[in-house]
């Protein structure tokens, strides 16, 4: 699927982007892979575990169409990781995280279409489902965008494609480096918002499987949402610290209690897989012959029970704390 393709990533620095390209070098062989991002230390830092070859590091932002556009001459696959993710960063910054996170997605769209890029795929969060803050209201909007942007391609441009998933284990700005720091520093005590905050669980190596899965099996206009366990937040304080020795700190701003991955009010849009679900597109789409239900690899779906939910409190696959505690020296 990727051997002999040129792939660009935005946000190429981040914990997706590395993973996805140690990944990609290590069982593809690609004609270019390109790191697009703009912080020229992460690339400089990045360039001296990933100097393949095949790597390119291109400096840009996607703020900028007209750079988006000039990396993406030749380009056959983009991955769009870049977005500004923290909750409280989003919500005293509104007009920033909106100039990235939709202005950018809206970038790297017409930058494809205008370089007949093949496939796109952008990476979106649970937060974007029933979003109550800033960050999932852009990352809604942008999943909005990408759906749509087929029909704007129209049937010989490129094809889009959304990929949802939850909390990625051990990424910059979860919760797990967070307490481990506070460990290493001799902290008894965990900071908890909610005692009864669940979250949807992956890690990175499942999230680039199942990325790279998407492209062979997208259509355009999908947005797949893998089958991931839930944790609650109590049983990860105690596989990571012995205990349940914690502290109640509070909900911060645009903060859920649970998350929900196929919101209620999608489920007639929505099908099962084996290990997925599929949100087919709410519009008239641009080539009303499309049978979601079969994907390009041959995999047959179903359509969800009415009122379906995919949500992180009433999962019925909880990880165990002694499979947290598995998953945390994984990823240390």
């Amino acid at each position: 699927m990727l051997n002999d393709k040129t792939i660009l990533i935005t946000g190429g620095t981040g914990s997706f982007g590395k993973r996805f390209i140690s990944r990609v070098l290590k069982e593809y062989s690609p004609k270019r892979l390109i790191v697009y991002s703009r912080d020229e230390l992460k690339q400089f830092e990045m360039q001296q575990h990933f100097d393949a070859p095949c790597m390119r590091y291109f400096l840009g932002d996607v703020r900028d169409k007209e750079r988006l556009a000039q990396a993406m001459r030749d380009v056959d696959y983009v991955i769009h990781a870049a977005a500004l993710k923290q909750v409280p960063a989003a919500e005293y910054n509104p007009n920033e995280c909106i100039k990235t996170n939709i202005m950018g997605a809206q970038n790297v769209i017409d930058a494809a279409i205008e370089t007949n890029v093949k496939r796109v795929i952008a990476l979106s969060t649970d937060k974007a489902a029933n979003p109550v803050n800033l960050y999932g209201a852009t990352k809604l909007a942008s999943d909005k965008l990408f759906v749509a942007a087929n029909n704007i391609a129209g049937a010989k441009g490129p094809r889009f494609a959304v990929v949802r998933y939850g909390n990625v284990v051990g990424s910059r700005g979860s919760v797990v480096p967070f307490f481990r720091d506070l460990l290493a520093q001799g902290k008894q005590t965990l900071p908890v918002t909610h005692e009864e905050m669940t979250r949807f669980w992956i890690t990175l190596d499942e999230g680039v499987e199942f990325v790279i899965k998407n492209f062979q099996r997208m259509q355009g206009g999908e947005i797949f949402v893998p089958k991931i366990p839930s944790i609650r937040i109590l049983d990860l304080v105690e596989a990571m610290s012995g205990h349940r020795e914690y502290e109640i700190v509070g909900i911060r701003p645009g903060e859920k209690l649970h998350e929900v991955m196929v919101p209620e009010e999608m489920a007639h849009h929505s099908l099962e897989f084996d290990d997925h679900y599929v949100i087919t597109p709410a519009i008239k789409f641009f080539d009303s012959t499309i049978d979601y239900s079969l994907n390009k690899l041959g995999e047959a779906g179903k359509t969800v029970a009415d009122k379906f939910e995919y949500h992180s409190g009433t999962n019925p696959h909880f990880l165990t704390v002694d499979e947290l505690r598995e998953l945390d020296k994984a990823t240390v």
